[in-house]
């Protein structure tokens, strides 16, 4: 299975867009507390397309309160990652991955990251932003599992039109 973690996201439309990358890639979403905002609030539905009651999601206390409930393999999303994040192999469909996303204005905990400096993950750019935007972040890294997964059991035809809707 492949998860999204935040922890501790601050801004609402990151995290209502992540919800429907998560709802149209059947990825599941774990919120580690405090948010910087409310699940009900107007900014979350309105990012997240009215696609939110399609995002399977869980809400923590806190990062010890998510351990205890949930085992995989950890990939740390940071500015200070050594390795880019197309070294990883995430092929297997039998391992739960779990994507790990700071908040926006300081990133993971330091102390975090040095328990799993092997996963810690940059993806490469120039010295001109210190980061890419939390939501464009998580589409990456979950395309990038979903690529070399062969996109389990996504649809590669357009459902709701049809798949000849350009050919006619």
């Amino acid at each position: 299975m492949l998860n999204v973690v935040l922890y501790e996201p601050e801004i609402p439309q990151n995290t209502g867009n992540i919800m429907r990358t998560c709802a149209a890639t059947n990825t599941k979403l774990h919120l580690i507390k405090p948010l910087g905002f409310s699940l009900d609030e107007k900014y979350i539905k309105r990012s997240g397309a009215n696609y939110i009651d399609n995002c399977d999601y869980t809400l923590y206390e806190n990062w010890d309160d998510f351990l205890s409930k949930n085992n995989g393999t950890f990939y740390f999303l940071t500015r200070y990652g050594h390795k880019p994040h197309s070294d990883f192999d995430y092929s297997d469909k039998n391992e739960n991955i779990y994507l790990v996303f700071g908040k926006e204005s300081t990133g993971i905990p330091k102390g975090l990251l040095k328990k799993h400096l092997d996963t810690c993950i940059r993806m490469p750019m120039t010295d001109k932003v210190r980061a890419l935007n939390l939501s464009n972040t998580v589409a990456i890294m979950v395309y990038e599992v979903l690529r070399q997964r062969n996109y389990d059991d996504l649809l590669f035809d357009e459902p709701f039109k049809g798949k000849d809707y350009l050919e006619k």
